[in-house]
């Protein structure tokens, strides 16, 4: 993917190492405790994989933690843009996602609110309560911002098998998704719906919110591409597809614990998640991914 070059977003803050764009990465640490997604432990996948999945973590929604609590923590104050290519590639993706959803949305009366980014290292405060490399990249909907640890991108290449900077951008872009979400009210009716229904029954739609950030992702690729945000090689498609299937609930615990268990599944499965990107990409319109008024997904 040729993203030198390309429009680089001002809505990035660098609090790496205090700010100021370093280009070293630190390596993801594993803190302990819960990950709210009604109750299920995100060490269910096991310690090597807990929290990797570069998806939201669920319990963050609405601003609650795991318990229910309002949590104490605010949004990191703005840092400094990142110079280094790391935090350089994270801008060009924020500002390509900025591009393609303000003009989609512009063509339709509408104006588009982007996100800020957060860069960070090992833990940082935010609205939604303390992030952790641990969660994997993730958007907390209090603050509007996406929250993100670069190390995050050597796990998704060397453990989980999916390497490739058009692989980074899908993670990224479906961050942005849940983002869109929250704009839209489906955040906020999650929320409630958390409080009503039963563990099982709230997987089964936190599957359907994961699902669609995945199709709008592949809208925003279906998007940029045609908009000329970005030049595409052979095979960037294919990074993305690969790195969804890469993250289904079924991949990640079938390595961490060898035995699958669709009743906890928070995000879906890989042939869901690369199904629903591939849909996004071919339609290019948002009204394609609505996983809610679908049948089975």
């Amino acid at each position: 993917m040729k993203w030198e070059g390309q429009r680089e977003s001002d809505n990035v803050d660098d609090l790496r190492d205090g700010g100021g764009g370093g280009g070293g990465r630190g390596g993801i640490g594993l803190g302990g405790g819960r990950i709210g997604i009604g109750g299920i432990v995100i060490a269910l996948l096991a310690s090597w994989a807990f929290g990797i999945n570069p998806m939201t973590v669920l319990g963050l929604l609405g601003g609650m933690d795991g318990g229910g609590q309002a949590p104490t923590q605010v949004s990191p104050q703005p840092g400094p843009p990142p110079t280094d290519e790391g935090g350089r590639f994270v801008r060009s993706v924020l500002g390509s996602t900025e591009d393609v959803w303000g003009n989609y949305f512009a063509a339709r009366q509408q104006q588009y609110q982007a996100p800020r980014l957060t860069l960070f290292r090992g833990r940082t405060p935010t609205a939604c309560g303390t992030g952790e490399a641990a969660m994997g990249p993730f958007y907390c909907p209090a603050d509007q911002r996406v929250y993100i640890d670069l190390a995050f991108y050597d796990t998704l290449r060397d453990r989980l098998g999916a390497p490739g900077d058009f692989a980074q951008a899908y993670v990224i872009a479906h961050e942005v998704g849940h983002h869109l979400q929250n704009l839209q009210g489906t955040t906020a009716k999650m929320d409630k719906a958390r409080q009503r229904v039963s563990e099982k029954d709230y997987n089964a739609l936190s599957v359907r919110l994961e699902l669609q950030a995945d199709c709008y992702s592949g809208v925003w690729a279906k998007l940029s591409q045609e908009g000329r945000g970005w030049r595409l090689e052979p095979g960037d498609i294919e990074e993305a597809l690969n790195a969804a299937s890469q993250i289904g609930d079924d991949t990640l615990q079938r390595r961490s614990q060898g035995t699958v268990v669709p009743e906890s599944f928070t995000h879906g499965s890989s042939e869901q998640r690369v199904r629903w990107f591939r849909r996004g990409l071919e339609a290019g319109e948002l009204k394609a991914c609505d996983t809610f008024a679908a049948g089975p997904v």
